[in-house]
Order: structure tokens, then sequence, then C-alpha cells
């Protein structure tokens, strides 16, 4: 399967609490963070949810 590199782009000040979950559920903390996940949909779904603080890049 596809992997897919997420970065934090945005803090979380500001923003739901609902959105800083999801956030922190795929495993980003701080201001340019990133990490690579397998890019399931349920995965894909939690990045449209926050496609606003992050930035994705396909591998």
């Amino acid at each position: 399967m596809a992997k897919i590199r997420i970065q934090l782009t945005r803090g979380l000040s500001g923003h739901t609490k609902r959105q800083q979950d999801t956030v922190k559920a795929l495993g980003l903390g701080k201001v340019n963070s990133s990490v690579e996940k397998e890019a399931t949909p349920a995965i894909l779904g939690m990045v449209a949810k926050v496609q606003h603080l992050v930035v994705t890049e396909n591998i």
C-alpha cells in the first residue's frame, strides 16, 4: 500500500478540541513535525478533516 508523509504546518491554538485530537492521533505534536503513514482510508479521512493544518506528500 502507498505511504504518505504528513507534516503539521500550523499551530493548534484556536482550533477545536476535535481537530486537536485528530492531529495528536496522527502522531503529530509540534509545528513542522512529520510522520509517515500507510495511506489507508482511515488515515486519509483524518487528514481530510485537518487539511488546513497539514501538508501531505506521497512517498
